[in-house]
């Protein structure tokens, strides 16, 4: 069994180190409120650290769940950083959606201090992660990906090897990119069969099978119905994760044009109040007109 450093104890990352723990691996935690990491170690066990280099001291793995690139680069750089703790031939997995620029920055970083790196950010939602099934998008070298599986089967059900430093988020940008489309599509069929005057259940059952069936159709149209939100993936992270994925694009050529135009959407959700609420949200910037 390995000794790990984790980093962030947040909604996924709290759920990753507990599957960790669960297989019986021996964690040091680390959380910016570190109310929140002592409840996980009085639940879990371990031992709470007071920073991300205490909780590297002695580590075979380093992994970290935080908010954004400027986070990670503290956490892993900064003056309290777990890289100047961390043992050379130690890995470090980071699971946060950030830039593929700032992955292939600590890709360079950790060469150059005898470490190995790696990008997995994951999809798979809070329940993914309940239930230790998330995907995994992995960018690093064979070497990097083949030291972190073991540790990373505890909490997913597929690991993806999809490239050199940087591929396992630009990847990640994909799926959320694909991710919107759909969700906006799925928003205006439900408002087509309800001006329509549809049996929505009925309509659900007829569409949902065939080519237009989704995660997003299966797990979403009934809760968009009843215009519940208060759940799942939050319009702020998902701004936050498509303003990525427009910059990755206007770095490298691609052209996103449905991607910036849904980004908008969820601008004016979030002027409505939506930030935190799930992405199905979008549905509420459309209109409900009845048939006449």
């Amino acid at each position: 069994m390995a000794t790990v450093g984790f980093i962030g104890l947040g909604v996924m990352g709290g759920r990753m180190a507990g599957h960790l723990a669960k297989a019986g691996h021996s964690l040091q935690v680390y959380n910016r409120g570190r109310a929140k990491a002592e409840s996980w170690v009085a639940e879990h066990g371990g031992t709470v650290c007071d920073s991300p280099v205490a909780a590297a001291e002695g580590a075979d793995a380093v992994i970290s769940c935080v908010g954004n690139d400027d986070d990670l680069a503290s956490v892993t750089l900064g003056r309290d950083g777990a890289f100047r703790a961390m043992k050379s031939g130690s890995v470090f997995v980071d699971h946060t959606t950030v830039s593929a620029k700032i992955a292939r920055q600590l890709s360079v970083e950790a060469k150059g201090l005898g470490l190995m790196s790696v990008d997995a950010p994951v999809t798979g939602g809070e329940i993914g992660a309940k239930n230790g099934t998330l995907t995994l998008m992995c960018g690093g070298t064979e070497k990097a990906i083949a030291a972190a599986t073991p540790l990373m089967e505890a909490y997913s059900s597929r690991i993806v090897h999809v490239g050199a430093a940087g591929a396992g988020q630009t990847a990640k940008m994909c799926n959320q990119v694909a991710f919107a489309g759909t969700i906006q599509s799925l928003s205006e069929a439900l408002r087509l069969a309800q001006a329509a005057e549809l049996d929505l259940d009925r309509v659900f059952e007829a569409i949902s099978g065939g080519a237009a069936g989704s995660w997003q159709m299966t797990n979403r149209w009934a809760t968009m119905v009843k215009d519940e939100f208060d759940f799942g993936f939050a319009v702020d992270w998902m701004r936050k994760d498509l303003g990525l994925a427009l910059d990755e694009a206007r770095a490298n050529g691609a052209t996103l044009p449905v991607a910036a135009l849904v980004d908008q959407f969820f601008a004016e959700v979030q002027a409505l109040g939506g930030g935190r609420q799930d992405t199905s949200a979008i549905v509420r910037r459309l209109p409900r007109h009845k048939h006449s």
